[in-house]
Parts: structure tokens; C-alpha cells; sequence
């Protein structure tokens, strides 16, 4: 299949690592974050990591929608379903995201509440429409991917008048977090996380384009490779890094040239706008307050949004002390690093929000890499 099978080519891929085996200079390491959980999944799943040389590192990073989704969040939904008799609409991965006192959408809706699975903004309009005398609730979640289905819901239930939907937003922005990251005492005092450069993310940047990563090559000199999810577009793009670490150089390079562009969507970025405003601050979860890093709806759609329509207060909500997502999420530690990994949180019985998505470290890494990670206990 076209842009399938010849970006997953074994000889390929081998002859892709064997350059960045003689062009990594042993003298040095090489530290490389791939922001989305996409390009983690991939990692995971076709062994890249495995055709790197040691001193080739790639770091996790906080990309996952699901997985930074915060608690106080997800009780919001939760209230709305199980106290507010809403019919709550989301996607598959949120519905199994840890919440307060053992709690999960799954488990609301086990107890009774009307929580639905939907693969579309559309699919919670329709059921809006369908039932006319319910409140009908999307919970939407995501990146500047899922953004702009999102808005024209929004702008589409506004001129078709169903009164009875709303949306609870929990769209969050990709640079915003890319700053954070990068501002953090983690990278930016103790060095326990250095970071050479940065695999960009591929849908996000198919809406946002490459432009709004130039900041960080050039305030932080800090190189970026926007690349796609097969493995050849992350392997070539870890060689793109490679020679720009050696070159001295720190620019935006874009390895995704079948689908993204320097401007990206203008169509989707202009809806976007109309429809949201940044946020001040939204919490997320495992990097904390993160300013500037999230939408809301504006108030010209304010009839639409569930934390007024409901008159919604938002009260953060403390992780469990035993899991490391928040840890795992900053590239502070691995998966393998957590003592709940692989034993007591499992992709079926997840105790964070890192095991729940497919796209989160920790469910990749046990799919695709516990077996040699995890040490063998003998008796």
C-alpha cells in the first residue's frame, strides 16, 4: 500500500541505521525526544531503538493526548454523567483513564451513567439530535489534530440550534509544551534530562504546519525533524538530527514532506480560531500548570460549553503516589523505571494514564519491549 509498505522496508531501515552508526561520533551522546505518542508506538513496535548505537538515546515525551489528560478533568465528565444525568461522549482511549476514588468513564458507566464511545465530534452531535430531551456532553480531548473536528461541531450545533449539546473542552497545544519542556529545571538547571533535539509531531503539524517550531531552533537552538509514524520516517529522521548535532546546525527540517507543509491547514487553523481562545493555564497531567497551553470556547459559542453551561468549577486532583506517569511523561524516567510497570499495571488493569492509551510509553513499551527490560526474578 502506497506510503505504507515502502516506509517499512527492513533493508531500508538497516541501511538508514548503519549511517547513523558512522556518523554518530563516539565522543559524544546524542539525546533526541519524540514528542508525539505515535512516533513512541512506532519506536516500540519496529525495534528502532534497537538499530541505534548506545550512545543514541531517544526520550519519551509528553505527547499523548489521553495520557496528560488530568484527573480533575475526567471527574468532570464523571459528575456530568453520573450526577447530572448527561449522556457523556468521548473517545474509546479516554473512557479507561484513571480517575478519582478508582473511578474511570468505563467504570461510571458500569454503575449506570450514559457514557458513550464515539469516533467522531460528529457521532456526539447526532446523538444530541437524536435525543432531544437528554444533555448530550462531548468531551473532547486532543492535540491540534482532533481541534478542528471539534470547532465545526461547535459552529454546526450553533446554527442548527441543538440546545440540549455542549462541549467540555480539552484541546491542548503542542508548542506550549514543547516550551515547558524545554523551560523546565529538569532540562534547563539539572541536565537530568538533556535534550539535542526534537522528532515533531506528524498530524499536529499537518494542521499547525512547521513554522511554530522555528522558536525553538532558534531561541533554544534546539534542532527539529518533523517526521511521519513508519519507521523509516523516524529512523531517517533521527539521521537528519544526527547531522545537525554534528553540523552545529539548529533548524526545522521537515521529513513529512508528503503531508505537511510550512503554513500548514489555513482552512482548519481559521475555524479553530473562531471557535476557541487560548486558556491562561490548564493543567496536564504529569507537567503541572502549563501557561498558555490549551483552548476554550469563546464566549460567542458560550451556549455550547459544558463547564458554563453546568456551572463547572476546577479543582486539581492529585496522582496516585505509586505511579511515575508524571515522571514518564517529562522523560525523567522510563516505563521500566515505575515498580507498578508490568506487574500491578498492566494495558488491562492500568493504574495510570501512561498504560491506558495505545500511544502512552508505558502500554507501547509492554506490548513491544518488557520482555527484555523487565528482569528475571529467580526463586
Amino acid at each position: 500500500m502506497k506510503y505504507i509498505a515502502e516506509y517499512r522496508d527492513g533493508e531500508l531501515a538497516q541501511k538508514i541505521a548503519a549511517r547513523i552508526r558512522d556518523e554518530a561520533s563516539p565522543e559524544r551522546r546524542y539525546s533526541f525526544m519524540e514528542f508525539c505518542g505515535g512516533h513512541t508506538h512506532a519506536i516500540s513496535r519496529y525495534g528502532v531503538s534497537e538499530l541505534l548505537p548506545p550512545n543514541v538515546r531517544m526520550i519519551h515525551g509528553p505527547g499523548c493526548p489521553v495520557c496528560v489528560l488530568p484527573i480533575g478533568r475526567i471527574d468532570h465528565a464523571i459528575h456530568l454523567a453520573l450526577e447530572r444525568n448527561a449522556i457523556v461522549c468521548t473517545y474509546g482511549d479516554t473512557m479507561r483513564v484513571p480517575a478519582s476514588d478508582g473511578l474511570s468513564l468505563i467504570k461510571a458507566k458500569a454503575r449506570g451513567a450514559d457514557i458513550r464511545m464515539v469516533y467522531s465530534a460528529a457521532d456526539a452531535l447526532k446523538t444530541a439530535i437524536d435525543n432531544p430531551e437528554r444533555e448530550v456532553v462531548f468531551f473532547a480531548i486532543g492535540f491540534e489534530t482532533t481541534t478542528p473536528p471539534t470547532a465545526l461541531v461547535l459552529r454546526d450545533a450553533a446554527a442548527r440550534k441543538v440546545d440540549n449539546f455542549s462541549v467540555l473542552c480539552c484541546h491542548v497545544l503542542t508548542p506550549s509544551a514543547i516550551t515547558h519542556i524545554l523551560e523546565s529545571p529538569e532540562v534547563r538547571d539539572y541536565g537530568t534530562v538533556p535534550i539535542d533535539g526534537f522528532i515533531g509531531p506528524a498530524h499536529v503539524s499537518i494542521v499547525i504546519g512547521s513554522g511554530p517550531y522555528e522558536h525553538f531552533a532558534e531561541e533554544y537552538r534546539k534542532p527539529v525533524v518533523v517526521a511521519g509514524f513508519e519507521p523509516l520516517d523516524v529512523i531517517q529522521a533521527i539521521l537528519m538530527l544526527v547531522r545537525q548535532v554534528n553540523e552545529g546546525r539548529s533548524e526545522v527540517e521537515n521529513e513529512f514532506m508528503r503531508a505537511v507543509t510550512t503554513e500548514g491547514n489555513l482552512t482548519a487553523q481559521t475555524l479553530v480560531s473562531d471557535v476557541f481562545e487560548l486558556r491562561t493555564t490548564f493543567e496536564w497531567r504529569g507537567l503541572g500548570e502549563v501557561p498558555y497551553s490549551a483552548l476554550r470556547i469563546r464566549p460567542a459559542y458560550a451556549a455550547y460549553d459544558a463547564e458554563k453551561k453546568f456551572g463547572l468549577t476546577y479543582r486539581p486532583v492529585a496522582d496516585n503516589k505509586a505511579c511515575e506517569c508524571g515522571a514518564i511523561l517529562r522523560g525523567v524516567k522510563g516505563p521500566t523505571d515505575c515498580k507498578l510497570f508490568g506487574t500491578v499495571c498492566t494495558p488491562e488493569n492500568p493504574m495510570g494514564s501512561c498504560m491506558v492509551s495505545s500511544e502512552g510509553a508505558c502500554a507501547a513499551h509492554y506490548s513491544y519491549g518488557r520482555f527484555k527490560d523487565i528482569p528475571v526474578v529467580t526463586a
